[in-house]
């Protein structure tokens, strides 16, 4: 793992990749909060099988995970996280395991962080699920955007954490993805030192703020310019390691990395798909999601997610073999909802199907995934089923509109009788009321237009053809 991290969540040693490389010995620490208000906010899937998430990540951090406790609290201890009887059975399955690093599954605040720290010893490392999924993205960024995004998020991350330890955090900012998080942390002469350091973080998120703005606005152009051609967009979105990767695939011939691992792929990939009556559609992967998103990711990768809020259409990816896949689902739902895409026209697709006997999928086929078409992106079974559906949504789905577009806006007008179906108009002073149906796939093109229900007049003008 390339976050080596000392007190309050610095670096603590380099980790060589070119040379034989440092297994950290990891030990998992999870809380079952009894509170329902503060599960709601935190969490959605079970305990047991958010510890065995957790568990993956560190595998895919290239971390060794040698054991685990669990406890049950209202909330949060407001010092150590967890109790302090509990601390002290994490001290002593030091002897046992010989483990050096910790990882909580929740974030950890900077005083837990250093309360922790201090109760373990400086030769153990202290890291929370933030931590692990930002290192994760750190060695995953494989283009210049990915990498802004993710040293964006690690500095956001560390800036509150920035206390009594530094790393000079002049020798990362050349890196990849910030440089990882390699450096060896040593004690500071004092608060001069730290006022450095933040000044220097600060600077540095600044540039990659503005770097970012300047990415922001050129797929802004580029959006423009496939609204111009008036070419759908879906996003494929879902969980990570649904599948999305290679769903995209297998419908469109593509080349896109597929591994079975978290977050294998982060930078957005597009791809031009002809579906079954005609209609040319792109398709873009975007991240996974991922229960406790770290807030930092989410505001880092703003640019990539907006590919998402500004899709025609979503096609949200399940693995519906994992036992926690309704689960999984509703936080890909609240993610969405929380970026303000929770409306958008969405198509579900049911992956892995042929691993499912009937009783099985009859079990899927309730709830929030009731309306999903089982597929199997791998053996390439149930796409055209797929594609029909996305095709209905995007074309043949019509949805009642009401909108007020000025009289020199009669590029919109075109489009409403092109694609939808006039059914009678208001002339007015600057304007004219238009109320029709048109494709779901538009409603987020006239939003800007939408009228307020009133009082019209009694006798609207005829619709034209």
């Amino acid at each position: 793992m390339t976050t080596g991290a000392t007190k309050n969540s610095m670096p603590r040693k380099q980790i060589q990749f070119d040379t034989k490389p440092i297994t950290q010995k990891a030990f998992l620490v999870g809380v079952d909060f009894r509170s329902l208000a503060y599960r709601a906010a935190h969490a959605q899937l079970p305990l047991e099988s958010s510890m065995t998430e957790l568990a993956l990540l560190c595998k895919t951090a290239g971390l060794d995970v040698v054991g685990q406790l669990t406890q049950v609290l209202d909330t949060p201890n407001p010092n150590t996280f967890i109790g302090p009887g509990k601390v002290e059975e994490l001290v002593n399955w030091r002897d046992a395991t010989g483990y050096d690093t910790v990882v909580f599954d929740d974030e950890l605040s900077p005083r837990h962080q250093r309360e922790l720290e201090e109760a373990l010893g400086e030769t153990v490392a202290v890291l929370d699920r933030t931590a692990v999924i930002l290192d994760i993205f750190a060695q995953h960024a494989s283009t210049r955007e990915g990498a802004l995004q993710v040293e964006l998020a690690q500095y956001e991350y560390r800036k509150p954490r920035l206390t009594r330890q530094w790393t000079h955090l002049a020798r990362q900012a050349g890196g990849r993805a910030g440089g990882g998080t390699g450096g060896v942390g040593v004690r500071g002469p004092g608060e001069t030192q730290l006022e450095i350091d933040r000044r220097r973080i600060e600077e540095r998120i600044m540039k990659l703020k503005h770097d970012l703005e300047e990415v922001r606005a050129q797929r802004a152009q580029h959006r423009a310019q496939r609204k111009r051609a008036e070419v759908p967009v879906v996003a494929i979105v879902g969980y990570t390691n649904a599948g999305k990767s290679t769903l995209l695939n297998a419908i469109a011939k593509a080349d896109v990395l597929a591994e079975n691992k978290l977050f294998a792929t982060l930078d957005p990939t597009t791809r031009r798909v002809q579906l079954p009556n005609g209609h040319r559609v792109l398709f873009t992967d975007t991240v996974g999601f991922i229960q406790k998103l770290p807030t930092q990711l989410v505001a880092a990768f703003r640019a990539t997610l907006e590919e998402i809020t500004e899709a025609d259409a979503l096609l949200h990816v399940v693995d519906a073999t994992h036992p926690d896949a309704a689960e999984q689902a509703q936080t890909v739902m609240s993610t969405l909802s929380d970026l303000g895409a929770g409306g958008k026209q969405m198509v579900i697709a049911l992956n892995k199907a042929e691993q499912l006997d009937v009783d099985a999928k009859r079990q899927l086929a309730t709830g929030i995934l009731s309306e999903g078409v089982f597929v199997s992106a791998l053996h390439k079974q149930g796409l055209d089923a797929l594609l029909r559906e996305i095709e209905e949504v995007l074309f043949e789905r019509m949805v009642p509109i009401r909108v007020r577009l000025p009289y020199k806006a009669g590029d919109m007008m075109a489009l409403i009788r092109r694609e939808g179906a006039v059914e009678s108009e208001w002339p007015e002073e600057r304007s004219v009321l238009i109320s029709g149906r048109i494709p779901g796939r538009l409603l987020d093109v006239f939003k800007p237009y939408e009228a307020k229900p009133e009082r019209h007049p009694e006798r609207p003008m005829e619709a034209q053809d």
